[in-house]
């Protein structure tokens, strides 16, 4: 089976963070969240890999080709971006003729039953009951078990399980011909192709779909999920049986993410944190939240914080949400 990861989006709510780098390189538990996607989708035992890029696509071509050396990869350019179901039809040609194709939004991390998911004969959605539906894309259930509409964003919602962004698709020749004719006839929703669009088309014409409800749902593109999404991570036994170095006048509460390089001193870290590579804490109190490779912080106090790459901050008790190479100085 072959995956296709759409990761071509600008990622405008997580700004700043996403000025500098695409949303699906900022790091969550120590890892960007395209690693957790693609070990993931590994554990599988799938080896190739689509990936639909746009902006930045360079560095998320350069961050595969660095870290994932031994997957086979293919990356195709949207351009340009109107949509989910555009993305997909511009990697058409990628997945046509595959006996079956997984399909996984690059901003996107689940816990399901991969092996339900894998092996079921239907095509299979990833669902989950959300409390305000008409911000998801969206599907109606039959009490047979098997999915008679998908709608993106409905006004008024007849259910309230929303699609997660993780898709089995059975026959992908079948949906390749479905976003053709969702381009080929100009049909929007919301003034972009959804992909949404595309799988209703595929029922209305026969094909059989049935539900998987997923265990935890993070959609990263924003900083409070983000920030849950690393706590969650985190709480995995691997980080809570992490031997940590030993740091000067320093107290580690578990769960844990240090890079290779910190540096740390009279600081309390934890839980819920992830630091990453070659940063620097000196004086800093900080929990349930994401620091940066390389940032610097100094008599600092934070809590549910995002710090990008290359900040440095000092002499300040706040809770914030700082781009790459920033600087921010309190301390006079």
């Amino acid at each position: 089976m072959k995956a296709v990861i759409p990761v071509a989006g600008m990622g405008a709510r997580l700004r700043p963070h996403t000025h500098t780098q695409p949303k699906a390189l900022v790091p969550v538990a120590g890892k960007a969240i395209l690693g957790h996607i693609i070990e993931r989708l590994q554990t599988t035992g799938i080896t190739q890999f689509v990936f639909v890029v746009g902006y930045l696509g360079e560095k998320i071509m350069h961050y595969v080709q660095r870290k994932y050396p031994n997957i086979q990869a293919e990356f195709v350019v949207q351009q340009p971006r109107e949509g989910l179901g555009h993305a997909l039809w511009a990697a058409r040609e990628t997945f046509r003729n595959e006996d079956s194709v997984l399909i996984q939004l690059g901003d996107t991390i689940v816990d399901v039953d991969m092996q339900q998911l894998m092996q079921s004969e239907h095509t299979m959605l990833g669902v989950k009951m959300v409390k305000t539906p008409s911000m998801f894309g969206i599907a109606d259930i039959d009490r047979f078990g098997f999915i008679t509409k998908v709608v993106e964003k409905p006004k008024i919602p007849k259910s309230n399980f929303a699609l997660v962004g993780l898709y089995k698709i059975a026959h992908p020749a079948k949906l390749a011909e479905a976003l053709e004719y969702i381009i080929d006839h100009d049909i929007r929703t919301q003034n972009e192709h959804h992909l949404t669009d595309a799988l209703m088309h595929m029922i209305e014409t026969g094909e059989q779909m049935v539900p998987l409800t997923v265990d935890h749902w993070f959609d990263c593109g924003r900083k409070e999920t983000l920030l849950q999404a690393n706590a969650t991570l985190l709480n995995r036994p691997e980080f809570k049986r992490a031997d940590y170095p030993e740091f000067p006048n320093t107290i580690i509460i578990p769960p844990v993410s240090i890079g290779k390089g910190v540096q740390i001193s009279n600081s309390i870290v934890g839980p819920n944190v992830a630091i990453g590579e070659s940063a620097i804490l000196n004086y800093t109190i900080v929990r349930n939240s994401i620091i940066g490779g390389y940032a610097e912080l100094g008599y600092a106090v934070l809590e549910d914080s995002l710090v990008g790459s290359d900040s440095s901050l000092k002499g300040l008790s706040q809770r914030l949400n700082i781009g790459d190479s920033t600087e921010i100085d309190f301390s006079n």
